[in-house]
């Protein structure tokens, strides 16, 4: 009680401290999730140069493979009634983030206070996850004696180059009328190669056993995407690749952020016994076509080199920050 009490009584921490009418709330999934956007969207920097771009946090939240118990930590900054700031976990729950508006850097330090005062720290794994051109709080954490124990890239493919890899003979595009949970379950369990690791995709429906990843959590994060799919989820620009016995065996998910001219791609994934043959080129070479004629300027992709191969060129870099 005493913990939740000193959080309460903490959550105006910026208030009064500003010549500005600073204040702060705890984050509230069912009344601030569009508010989250709204604010990532706004913000947002092609390289994620002010934090990650509006899908990865509502990816995160709405997937069945997060662990949202925590998300009552993550803190909002207002100016007014302007969100400014937002301190948040994402997977494991010990990555802290940080999305900050320009123009309120003054806010580093207090950011930094809370993540470090109130964020999970099991084990001593918690880690802030910073982006080049975050300058202003990596500096912070540096003079805090925190070193960047690791460092990512992510490509981004720009589209005013070209991308047109043809789907190979023996496959085709699934229609979005005719997807098959089951199906696009399967294929995701393989594509991540979760088969290897934790058995056949198997017993979907039954009652979740409770372990951190299984079928069950696959097959109903799939079906509730189908079903249910997240407020600014875009499941009609997926792609779904079956070959001719109609098994699903590549899946890329596409986001589109008409505001930032962004096609967000997540997730991407094929079956092992298809890969190398073509079929993730397509189905990008898919979303290039389809996303280009409604404005995009850009894609996301991961760090992969198979997506420069194809002609992504260097784009975000995470920087991974441990005390």
């Amino acid at each position: 009680m005493k913990e939740k009490m000193d959080l309460r009584k903490d959550c105006n921490i910026g208030r009064n401290k500003y010549s500005r009418n600073i204040n702060t709330k705890q984050f509230q999934i069912l009344t601030d999730i569009n508010l989250i956007w709204d604010f990532m969207v706004e913000i947002y920097g092609r390289n994620f140069s002010n934090g990650v771009a509006a899908p990865f946090y509502e990816y995160a939240i709405t997937s069945t493979w997060m662990d949202i118990s925590y998300q009552y930590l993550n803190r909002i900054w207002f100016d007014g009634d302007k969100i400014v700031a937002f301190v948040f976990t994402e997977s494991p729950v010990t990555n802290i983030f940080f999305n900050l508006r320009p123009g309120y850097e003054e806010l580093v330090e207090e950011l930094i206070d809370y993540a470090e005062e109130y964020m999970p720290n099991f084990d001593n794994q918690r880690q802030f996850i910073l982006f080049k051109g975050q300058d202003f709080l990596i500096d912070a954490v540096e003079k805090r004696g925190y070193s960047k124990v690791y460092e990512e890239h992510d490509f981004i493919f720009d589209f005013q180059n070209e991308l047109t890899y043809q789907l190979p003979e023996g496959f085709h595009f699934v229609k979005e009328s005719e997807v098959d949970p089951v199906k696009l379950s399967r294929c995701c369990w393989k594509g991540f190669d979760h088969e290897k690791n934790k058995g056949p995709f198997e017993k979907w429906e039954e009652a979740d056993c409770g372990t951190s990843w299984n079928p069950q959590k696959g097959y109903n994060g799939v079906r509730k995407g189908v079903m249910c799919p997240a407020p600014h989820a875009t499941p009609q620009f997926d792609i779904i690749i079956a070959n001719e016995e109609e098994e699903y065996v590549c899946y890329s998910g596409m986001w589109w952020v008409k505001e930032n001219n962004l096609a967000y791609m997540e997730p991407l994934c094929t079956i092992p016994e298809y890969r190398n043959r073509g079929l993730a080129a397509a189905a990008l070479s898919k979303h290039y076509e389809r996303m280009k004629k409604l404005g995009a300027t850009h894609m996301t992709g991961g760090g992969n080199e198979f997506y420069k191969k194809i002609g992504y060129t260097d784009g975000i870099v995470w920087t991974h920050w441990k005390n």
